[in-house]
């Protein structure tokens, strides 16, 4: 009996080890399966989240009155991301410095003829572009989109009690993730080999009216364009179908090879990147990510919660996000674009899946083919 015991006591610590090791291993595996290089390891490290958590106590706080749009709070927004794209040493892109302007009155004529001013004389409303160059003698020219919206609801003056919309997670955690990847990059000693545009948008709750201005007004050339990667919704963990720690999910996973490189990005980090079975093709056109896609460029937008508890709520506070996760994703994601901008091959569309056919056309049609 005595030797047994101990034999059963040491078979059993062994299992303990082995459950406590495996998951270790696994990971350490996935690393090795998709390798870390000292440049994107630095890099990623760059990214804090503790830096995430003072942009957006700012981005989405009551001074900003909900960043409608137009508004004065949106207005103030634009100014803080330039400032931020400013201090990384970022260029400026626009035809306005950091800003590239339209005029409200005339992004809804062109939408609706017959639409009503929502205010007397031109209102001035823009998105907010900063460029990192490429390295590289013959990628310098090609571009690398990373892109957010940075508008949100606005005030409702008819409701009791809080009537702002702060929009933490939608969008104001693309828009500060936006400008964490963007400091961070800036930081790297060597730079990508392809241009980085980092880029947030006006107008998104209004009608996708930035993004679709961009791309009726593109700053960059398109076929030189070569791939777009959408933040939204990446802050809060506490999805409607459960909780999303350490994953995020891909629209249109499957149009391009974006998704499949986001993904390996996400094995190197420990993050499941995933196509959601019925939300990635179903939200595809519904950011965006969008209005690069009608013109042929691999766009997608990466979003961690689709729907969650606060969504366009006035309770969308910053306070409920989880930063150390949302640090893990940019993480990704930061691994990802790079892998993208030093890659000789751009990303293409996917043939063989028939929902991605008018892309692929778009794409053709951009590059005379």
């Amino acid at each position: 009996m005595h030797v047994y015991s101990r034999t059963k006591t040491f078979f059993a610590i062994v299992i303990i080890i082995t459950l406590t090791i495996a998951p270790v291993a696994a990971q350490q595996a996935a690393r090795q399966k998709t390798k870390i290089a000292p440049d994107a390891q630095s890099l990623m490290n760059q990214i804090s989240a503790n830096s995430l958590r003072g942009h957006l106590s700012f981005i989405a706080s009551d001074l900003l009155e909900g960043r409608g749009t137009p508004s004065r709070g949106l207005d103030l927004a634009a100014e803080y991301i330039a400032a931020q794209f400013r201090r990384a040493g970022l260029e400026p892109a626009g035809d306005d410095g950091y800003f590239q302007t339209a005029d409200w009155n005339e992004l809804l004529k062109a939408r609706n003829p017959n639409a009503t001013p929502t205010t007397e004389g031109p209102t001035k409303v823009r998105n907010v572009i900063g460029i990192l160059r490429g390295a590289d003698p013959l990628l310098k020219d090609t571009y690398v989109l990373i892109t957010a919206h940075y508008d949100h609801l606005g005030i409702r003056a008819n409701l009791e009690g809080d009537k702002i919309f702060n929009g933490a997670n939608d969008d104001g955690s693309g828009t500060v993730s936006v400008i964490e990847l963007a400091s961070a990059f800036a930081a790297m000693k060597t730079r990508p080999k392809r241009t980085l545009v980092f880029m947030t948008f006006f107008g998104e709750e209004r009608g996708l009216v930035g993004s679709r201005y961009y791309g009726a007004h593109p700053i960059f050339p398109i076929e030189k364009t070569v791939a777009n990667i959408n933040l939204e919704h990446v802050g809060r963990t506490d999805d409607t179908e459960g909780a999303q720690v350490s994953a995020a999910a891909v629209t249109g996973f499957d149009f391009s090879e974006v998704g499949t490189l986001l993904q390996k990005a996400g094995e190197a980090t420990g993050v499941k990147i995933f196509k959601h079975p019925v939300n990635s093709d179903r939200f595809f056109g519904a950011s965006d990510n969008q209005a690069l896609a009608d013109q042929g460029v691999p766009a997608h937008t990466v979003s961690v919660a689709y729907i969650f508890p606060d969504y366009h709520k006035v309770s969308d506070h910053w306070d409920k996000v989880d930063f150390d996760n949302m640090a893990k994703i940019n993480r990704t994601i930061a691994f990802a674009v790079l892998t993208i901008a030093n890659n000789p091959q751009e990303p293409k569309w996917n043939e063989a899946n028939p929902k991605a056919a008018k892309y692929v056309q778009a794409w053709k049609a951009r590059h005379g083919k």
